[in-house]
């Protein structure tokens, strides 16, 4: 079996919360990243379908049909949310698998909720 991570983007190495401080252009960049790469109905739907896979985990292969996209538009939607750091691919064999990085949305959701006090 080979695993091969891609590189993730770690959002909260370049962000505060947007409701502790003001954020310069390039955080808000990085950010902006992150939030269009969940901003598509396509790419939400692929979410809550990984994680509500068996085992939190889904093959490609898994993914096209219920979704009722092309393949190369399947693909696509995954590579943006892997390389915004929402999923992790593994690849085996022929196939790939994609799982929520750990945290990733709750990171996320941390950066735009003003904290509690």
């Amino acid at each position: 079996m080979t695993i091969e991570l891609l590189p993730i983007q770690d959002v909260t190495a370049c962000c505060s919360p947007v409701t502790t401080e003001a954020m310069d252009q390039a955080s808000a960049e990085v950010l902006a990243k992150s939030l269009k790469a969940i901003a598509d109905p396509a790419r939400l739907r692929l979410i809550s379908m990984v994680a509500a896979h068996d085992g939190a985990e889904a093959c490609v292969c898994d993914l096209q049909e219920p979704l009722g996209l092309s393949q190369p538009t399947v693909s696509h939607h995954l590579k943006v949310l892997v390389d915004a750091g929402i999923l992790h691919r593994e690849k085996r064999g022929t196939w790939a698998y994609f799982s929520l990085v750990p945290g990733a949305l709750d990171t996320l959701a941390g950066l735009i909720i003003a904290p509690t006090k």
